[in-house]
């Protein structure tokens, strides 16, 4: 039987979620500690996220209290204005957030063009993916499997656009996973900043 420090070794164990909301940008003003989900950041005191320290996480951030609206991921860092956290820039609003489990080292997502994991798709294993439109794949994201790890996709290029936090799952339509239209253009693995690999995708018909 393996000791508690074998075991250790054997499997790095991430550190507990914790994250600092302030009030007002740069790290100024009243702020408030999380380590858990918090549905209603105004019930901790804060009336509004001016910026973000994260020392462990990653965490997800909703436009909306109870995790509803536009979705914001945050890895581990600072975020010293709100526009450091959206890549949307259509809304300075963080009303509620969790924390995401990171509990695989790998990761794999598969992608389809319509609802119901239909039409063309492509898979993406171990790698982030900057421009679907670069490698042949259509900006049309219906319905999405996703099988090991956690992923966020962007409406557009580069990272940019609306957000949608991808966790183990099917989701057969883009409503599903919070998209007001079937368009997604990039993806990119969230990690907890212990793990990195390189990989590859695959897109297919």
């Amino acid at each position: 039987m393996a000791s508690d420090h074998q075991t250790q070794v054997g499997k790095q164990q991430p550190l507990n979620p914790k994250i600092i909301i302030f009030e007002q940008e740069n790290f100024q003003g009243h702020s408030h500690e999380l380590s858990g989900p918090c549905p209603n950041l105004k019930e901790t005191g804060v009336e509004k996220a001016g910026s973000v320290l994260v020392q462990s996480g990653p965490w997800v951030g909703y436009e909306q209290a109870n995790c509803k609206g536009e979705q914001f991921v945050f890895e581990k860092g600072e975020y010293p204005r709100w526009d450091s956290w959206t890549s949307s820039r259509r809304t300075d609003s963080l009303s509620s957030l969790r924390p995401v489990k990171v509990d695989s080292q790998e990761h794999k997502i598969i992608l389809y063009e319509n609802p119901n994991f239909t039409g063309k798709k492509m898979e993406v294993i171990d790698d982030d993916v900057p421009s679907f439109h670069a490698h042949g794949y259509q900006e049309k994201v219906s319905s999405v499997r996703e099988e090991k790890g956690k992923w966020v996709g962007y409406q557009y290029p580069g990272y940019r656009g609306l957000q949608y936090l991808l966790e183990k799952g099917d989701y057969k339509d883009s409503a599903d996973f919070g998209a007001p239209h079937p368009q997604v253009q990039s993806v990119r693995r969230i990690r907890d900043m212990q793990w990195h690999q390189r990989g590859a995708f695959h897109p297919s018909n």
